[in-house]
């Protein structure tokens, strides 16, 4: 018998597959449109599809990349849907897309996902690639699928509003809703949106009334981190975020950003040279954020990464001796937009006794 409380979210979390699919998780997909076509996010960086689940435990995975094309409804990119202009675009600020990656969990019956050849080339040839909330419409179909299926309720976590529009497309969704939603703004993005959804929908599997799944959530969302690594500031240029000077001062240098998520939005945290000395101060920045936390799981995700991705999990167990486990995520098309090839990001979330 299914939870009488549904948990929805949408794909900017990053979720391993399989557990997302095991809790029950619907997934309603944001947009990518390549050369003005429209299709669900569901690719990575490189345009390759993204294969098998994110893997956890204390050591890293070794196989596929993570993540699925689980979607809850479907429709097509509306006027005024398009956020922002990803192939030129740089870091998500207020009322910017944010990157949205493949989705996991219950799967629509319609829309289709970016194809690998088409949204890789893209990057590559610098077509025009822009990014998509979801219609209203889509959430309205996710909640009235979870209501024939038995759920009596919904909690629907999504990334932050300051970076997008997901969240205010998930409220006017619930307006139409045949069973009550209570729609909650995670004020971040990538697992740091994706702990908080795993915690409502454990809660959700014990039985815990809506408003307690939305509070396993919140308790979460207060107590993660997220800090990212740029690999170059070519996408930030793109943007408009800095100047073409600063970007040739930058690579001259081998400048590398350090971002986190700060009140909601991708801030500029530290500028580190070279690669090397920015992954190493990222790694550090993970162990401080979890220093005195207790239990705590980690995410360490990446853009066509993967080795460096692995090479970082692999260190953490040693240095953090509150690890619950660490799961290695590659996300998809709509990041690499914003962010690029080579990026690394780490999340923190402490794990409360309950879900512990």
């Amino acid at each position: 018998m299914p939870p009488s409380v549904a948990v929805v979210t949408d794909s900017t979390a990053y979720l391993p597959r399989e557990e997302a699919a095991g809790l029950g998780i619907v997934v309603v997909p944001l947009q990518v449109i390549v050369g003005g076509r429209a299709f669900d996010d569901g690719v990575r960086a490189d345009g390759a599809e993204p294969g098998g689940g994110g893997r956890s435990g204390t050591e890293p995975p070794t196989g596929g990349g993570p993540g699925g094309t689980g979607t809850a409804g479907a429709g097509t990119v509306g006027a005024g849907d398009t956020e922002t202009a990803a192939a030129d675009a740089g870091t998500a600020g207020a009322g910017g897309a944010v990157p949205g990656g493949a989705g996991a969990g219950r799967r629509g019956t319609r829309g289709g996902g970016a194809s690998g050849g088409e949204t890789g080339r893209a990057f590559w040839e610098r077509t025009p690639v822009t990014t998509s909330r979801p219609a209203p419409r889509r959430f309205t179909d996710a909640y009235a699928e979870a209501a024939a299926a038995g759920a009596e309720a919904v909690v629907s976590i999504h990334l932050s509003g300051k970076m997008s529009g997901t969240v205010e497309a998930a409220r006017a969704g619930a307006a139409d809703s045949p069973i009550p939603v209570e729609v909650v703004d995670s004020g971040s993005v990538a697992m740091g949106l994706g702990f908080p959804v795993l915690a409502a929908a454990e809660a959700a599997a014990r039985g815990a009334a809506r408003g307690d799944v939305a509070g396993a959530a919140r308790r979460r969302m207060a107590e993660t981190r997220s800090f990212f690594y740029l690999d170059t500031l070519e996408y930030l240029r793109r943007g408009g975020r800095i100047g073409a000077a600063a970007t040739m001062l930058g690579s001259a240098l081998m400048i590398k950003p350090l971002l986190h998520i700060a009140d909601g939005v991708i801030a500029p945290l530290e500028k580190v040279r070279t690669a090397s000395r920015a992954i190493a101060r990222l790694e550090d920045l993970a162990v401080r954020a979890a220093a005195d936390a207790g239990p705590v799981e980690v995410a360490v995700q990446h853009i066509s990464s993967r080795p460096r991705a692995e090479a970082l999990a692999a260190r953490l167990p040693e240095r953090l001796p509150g690890l619950v486990r660490v799961v290695v995520v590659e996300v998809g098309a709509v990041l690499g937009a914003h962010a690029g090839p080579g990026m690394l990001g780490v999340t923190v979330s402490p794990v409360s006794p309950v879900s512990a």
